[in-house]
């Protein structure tokens, strides 16, 4: 089944779908075209997703198509790092945009044009007033624009000089070209945007061509229109703009006439989805790149060993809506562990080790069988080598237990996971009074984990072999913020989680992790959570991201930070 017959096989529906579908009923288009249009200044964060999911999601469903366009009208910001990345996050998603690649810079020639068509019919101007008094000019929201002064000048002047713009005459900053529209509007947007600045900048596509570039609300609604969009899809903070790019639509010679439609974008607690805030976290080194575990980047997630089935998942389950809200975090850790349980195999790794000698085994040691998926047999088994010297979890062992505490302590049995049972009978400390090791017995009746005579322990553990296990380093993620609401203003780095990365020097892992052949895939650290070999691994140092814990303990440990 395709990913979005899936999504609406599960009830997927919202009320852009039901336009779709009623735009369809009544013929007002017999093919459906979306597109996704992202600025290649930044990587890809998880609110992108959503938008990704819906607008390919639709042209799927509804046997259309969807456009992977790249608004890159600003050459000063954009890098091919962006695309790349871009192009890479959509496909991992799993949709692919086929032959339908664009870029706005495809139509520099015709919104040229257009623009001068605007300025031939008296609705645009240049401006040469300096862009701090272009703004205060503006007005507010409560208080009207005033005209510039420069408004009235002839069609000819205009041409003119949006002309030597072109051919590079003027500084940055010096003039840009306007629409005239109504600079007492109650709409800001439509006091007489601008659409044209210079920017002396190389074009990653088309070099030095250009001195300069339109706006996004200039471009966006034009290469709609060029492309046959049927239904534009945005986020809310655009619902202002859709009067400018009807206005566009409606005064130039465009070839269809596209309609926009807002929904309201992801916001998530405990992250900031700015991506100004997101360049200044990887700028000023608060994080380790844009594809630093920690960021919300699609990147981020997918390093963290987030599947793109869980991503997907999680847009599901939070739906397209016409008001803004905040969606718990937890939901999208629940979508993370409902897809890892299916697929993830499980190993066993001790993050914080003490040792264990059991004192009455003898022999080289053996192999003991370990089931790789419990509710998979398709997934098979694995040899796991236990012998005299073990390494447990040091929170696996407390010397003086509460009554609720049955795992092991002196005199408790306990079973060791598809092993045997064991008995503490001896703690050993350091010149400090720390625990170093524990002197155990075991029963050899119970290989497997199972008493012949019937008997009953309380607590299962996990263990490797101190002689065959692999040292490690884990990495824990917590959240980036410590605040439920941070700022996305000036001082959101007030807000970040100074304890965001847990390094865990020490790790011991079995050996099938050091010599799995599909290490880009997550794995469950039994009773540990789930984790993914980082790219800084080598064969003589394993480095693992923890993606998410087993149970919700994203309240604790943000208590805890």
């Amino acid at each position: 089944m395709a990913i979005a017959e899936q999504a609406i096989a599960e009830g997927g529906r919202d009320f852009i779908r039901d336009i779709v579908q009623a735009d369809l009923d009544v013929k007002r288009h017999t093919t459906v075209v979306t597109r996704f249009p992202p600025e290649p200044n930044g990587y890809l964060h998880i609110g992108h997703a959503k938008s990704i999911c819906l607008n390919f999601g639709i042209a799927e469903e509804f046997g259309g198509r969807c456009h992977l366009r790249f608004d890159d009208t600003n050459p000063a910001r954009e890098e091919q790092e962006y695309i790349d990345a871009i192009e890479k996050d959509v496909r991992w998603l799993g949709f692919d945009w086929g032959k339908h690649l664009f870029h706005a810079s495809d139509y520099f020639d015709r919104l040229y044009e257009w623009a001068e068509v605007l300025i031939t019919s008296g609705k645009a101007y240049i401006d040469d007033q300096p862009p701090e008094q272009m703004r205060a000019s503006r007005g507010t929201l409560t208080e009207p624009g005033r005209n510039s002064p420069f408004r009235d000048r002839s069609v000819d002047e205009n041409l003119d000089l949006f002309r030597r713009m072109k051919a590079g005459e003027f500084d940055n900053g010096a003039r840009v070209l306007r629409a005239k529209i109504d600079m007492g509007s109650g709409n800001i947007n439509l006091r007489d945007p601008t659409l044209y600045r210079i920017v002396k900048a190389p074009h990653p596509r088309t070099g030095t061509k250009w001195s300069i570039y339109p706006s996004y609300d200039f471009a966006h609604g034009q290469s709609d229109a060029i492309e046959g969009i049927t239904h534009s899809i945005c986020t809310l903070e655009f619902e202002d703009h859709r009067p400018l790019y009807e206005w566009f639509l409606e005064n130039l010679p465009v070839p269809t006439k596209p309609h926009q439609y807002e929904f309201a974008r992801l916001n998530i607690t405990y992250t900031v989805l700015s991506k100004r805030v997101l360049t200044t976290l990887v700028r000023d080194d608060h994080v380790k790149g844009w594809d630093d575990p920690r960021m919300p980047t699609i990147a981020g997630l997918r390093r963290r060993g987030v599947p793109p089935a869980a991503i997907r998942d999680f847009v599901r389950r939070i739906g397209v809506a016409k008001a803004n809200s905040v969606v718990d975090a937890n939901v999208l850790d629940f979508s993370i562990r409902e897809a890892l349980n299916k697929t993830a195999l499980r190993r066993m790794a001790v993050l914080r080790p003490l040792k264990v000698v059991i004192e009455n085994y003898e022999g080289p040691g053996e192999e003991l069988d370990a089931v790789n998926h419990p509710d998979n047999p398709d997934a098979g088994s694995r040899k796991i080598k236990f012998g005299r010297e073990l390494y447990i979890e040091h929170e696996d062992f407390m010397e003086n237990p509460p009554k609720k505490f049955f795992r092991l302590s002196p005199g408790m049995e306990v079973r060791l996971r598809y092993a045997y049972f064991i008995t503490c009978r001896e703690v050993v400390k350091d010149a400090a009074g720390l625990v170093t090791e524990l002197r155990c017995s075991y029963d050899p009746a119970t290989r497997g984990g199972n008493a012949p005579d019937g008997r009953k322990v309380k607590a299962t553990i996990h263990w490797v072999s101190a002689k065959e296990s692999k040292p490690a380093e884990v990495r824990v993620y917590h959240p980036l913020f410590n605040k439920p609401d941070p700022s996305g203003g000036e001082g959101f780095t007030d807000d970040l989680n100074p304890h965001s990365l847990e390094i865990i020097g020490d790790a011991r892992v079995e050996p099938a992790l050091a010599e799995a052949t599909n290490a880009l895939e997550p794995v469950q650290f039994e009773r540990q959570g789930y984790f993914i070999l980082d790219p800084d691994s080598t064969p003589g140092h394993l480095v693992f991201n923890r993606t998410v814990g087993l149970r919700d303990t994203f309240a604790k440990e943000v208590t805890r930070s």
